[in-house]
């Protein structure tokens, strides 16, 4: 169970950098990383920060993905994680 949480705060520290870092290429024109990398952060469980990241650095807020895929992610997992809890 230890091993989850470490990689839950792992993997959400990661997401939310490759938010903040997608952004600043953005505005330094420099070779962005790609949609579909940012949306598996999220998938693979850094979707809390992934969430976090697109919010402080108002970075995908105008892409409908983001805005609606990235918090249905959450909730998702959020639900998910509440059974497993519940179940173990």
């Amino acid at each position: 169970m230890k091993f989850l949480y470490i990689y839950l705060l792992v993997i959400n520290v990661v997401a939310f950098c490759l938010y903040g870092l997608d952004k600043w290429k953005a505005k330094h024109n420099r070779w962005r990383i790609s949609e579909a990398t940012l949306i598996l952060s999220a998938v693979i469980g850094g979707s809390l920060g992934a969430f976090c990241g697109m919010n402080l650095f108002r970075h995908k807020t105008k892409h409908k993905k983001f805005m609606i895929g990235v918090p249905v992610i959450l909730v998702i997992q959020i639900a998910v994680g509440y059974f497993l809890y519940l179940w173990i």
